[in-house]
């Protein structure tokens, strides 16, 4: 099963975990959307800059510190993902409470440490 990724919180800087994580996601094999402040591309990869109705989203890997995530509580919910993955610094139990209620799948990981160690 593919697991349809979208990076929230993409950056056009390769030195970011969010650019990293597309690179390697792509690497992987795996579809990658991604949505960030500025377009551009990374990996073959457009990054888009408003709220898209992406389809058959697996995972979420989330790259936004928890008080920017307010802004996408909503619109998480209404992608419907199978799990979000909360990478580090993005810790948010408000949000967590919102998807628990929503009866959506988060854990606290990593994406670039579960695709190095066969665990996406």
């Amino acid at each position: 099963m593919n697991k349809k990724t979208l990076v929230l919180g993409a950056s056009l800087k390769p030195a970011r975990y969010s650019n990293i994580a597309i690179n390697r996601l792509v690497n992987y094999g795996l579809d990658v959307v991604a949505l960030g402040l500025r377009d551009g591309i990374v990996a073959g990869v457009t990054i888009d800059t408003h709220l898209m109705p992406y389809k058959d989203i697996h995972t979420i890997s989330l790259y936004l510190n928890p008080e920017r995530q307010k802004a996408f509580y909503d619109y998480v919910i209404s992608l419907q993902p199978e799990r979000i993955i909360f990478n580090p610094g993005t810790e948010n139990s408000e949000f967590q409470n919102v998807l628990r209620q929503a009866g959506i799948y988060f854990e606290e990981a990593c994406t670039l440490v579960l695709l190095s160690t066969n665990q996406y």
